[in-house]
């Protein structure tokens, strides 16, 4: 059986470091708020290319702190639009909907996967506050057109980075005629939010997220309302909530983003694979972007003719394990019964077409090869 992603796999690659990063932790006898936390922040910030990191107790919960602290400060109020694909996770809509404000839902295009920038500014309305770019699957969902959206309309531009870690986007020159540098994903907008997920090509062994942002303003108010609105001992400036990243998650994240490119690389070998060698007309791939933008936490493709399910199931037979995602759209969840006769024709048709191949940094060589055969062979 060669399984969709083995959790236990990839814990051994680094177990080492891990293991000894856990129990200094635990010996050390400090379990929040602590070193552990200030090192990992000070880590990631830099790698991310941020002044600020703020951990948190998950990537829903950092989507949740960035819109409640620009309600807090001011910069939006519930009723306020925010622009975000419809092809994606729920949880990007859920922190949108959960501060009182309004989805708009914009749809992907087709060989991206990626919110459709040609479709974003006919969404804009007076109320329209910012835009929610989502980097899904891995991939580099940044254009310059969005960037130049942002600044027209004085919009916020919020980055869900959950599944991207170590994924870039171009900065062209201020004549757009070449590329002048790559920024990381989560250091392009005015803040991010990312999920460590222990699936996520940075995952803890927990549940773990955390926000990114320049703004100092910002970085106060998410740390504030993520420690129940206090800034000071039992002083609460805000109502907030506990959502704290814990000691151990944030030393074993530590670990694994010393090894995060590398890890990567592994994946982009892999996916190189998949573009190089998969035939079947049955499966679609979307567009192949240059390594830079793409982190490939996930390998999705798009099967034809029906026949995702069959598919699905002819590799569970052939032992390969593969993940549908997402089989329903956010705008056809029951939670959001009112958008359930929207139609997103694009969105639903992803939903209805997509399958995830394995893709991670402990998968071999030979394994991808009898992936590529078995799905070939698939008719």
């Amino acid at each position: 059986m060669i399984p969709f992603l083995s959790l236990k796999d990839v814990t051994a690659l680094h177990g080492a470091e891990i293991n000894e990063a856990v129990t200094r932790v635990v010996n050390g006898g400090w379990y929040l708020q602590g070193e552990e936390n200030k090192r990992f922040e000070e880590n990631y910030a830099n790698f991310i290319g941020a002044k600020h990191c703020i951990g948190c107790a998950n990537g829903l919960d950092a989507l949740i702190w960035i819109f409640r602290a620009y309600i807090e400060l001011g910069v939006m109020q519930p009723g306020d639009e925010v622009i975000v694909p419809a092809n994606t996770y729920i949880a990007t809509i859920l922190s949108i909907t959960e501060n009182g404000l309004k989805p708009l839902l914009v749809e992907p295009k087709l060989n991206t996967l990626e919110i459709d920038d040609d479709q974003i500014e006919a969404a804009i309305t007076p109320k329209t506050k910012a835009i929610c770019i989502v980097h899904l699957y891995g991939r580099n969902a940044y254009t310059e057109k969005i960037g130049a959206l942002c600044k027209k309309y004085g919009l916020k531009l919020i980055e869900d980075n959950a599944q991207a870690h170590g994924c870039k986007a171009p900065v062209l020159s201020s004549d757009g005629s070449n590329i002048q540098e790559f920024k990381v994903t989560g250091s392009i907008g005015d803040a991010a939010g990312h999920s460590f997920y222990p699936g996520k090509n940075l995952g803890a062994l927990g549940d773990g997220g955390a926000v990114t942002t320049s703004d100092d303003a910002l970085a106060e108010a998410v740390r504030t309302l993520a420690n129940y609105g206090s800034q000071k001992k039992y002083v609460f400036k805000y109502t907030g909530r506990n959502s704290r990243l814990d000691e151990i998650q944030a030393a074993v994240l530590d670990v694994k983003l010393k090894y995060l490119a590398e890890d990567n690389a592994h994946r982009k070998q892999v996916a190189n694979y998949y573009y190089d060698h998969i035939s079947n007309p049955l499966i679609t791939l979307p567009d192949r972007l240059p390594d830079e933008q793409n982190a490939y936490h996930l390998f999705p493709v798009l099967v034809g003719n029906g026949k995702r399910d069959a598919l699905h199931d002819y590799l569970e037979q052939n032992g390969v394990g593969t993940v549908i995602h997402y089989p329903i759209a956010p705008h056809k969840q029951e939670c959001y019964k009112e958008w359930n006769g929207m139609s997103l024709p694009i969105t639903e048709y992803i939903a209805e077409h997509e399958l995830s191949l394995p893709i991670s940094p402990t998968i071999l060589g030979k394994e991808i090869y009898m992936i590529v055969n078995i799905l070939n062979n698939f008719v």
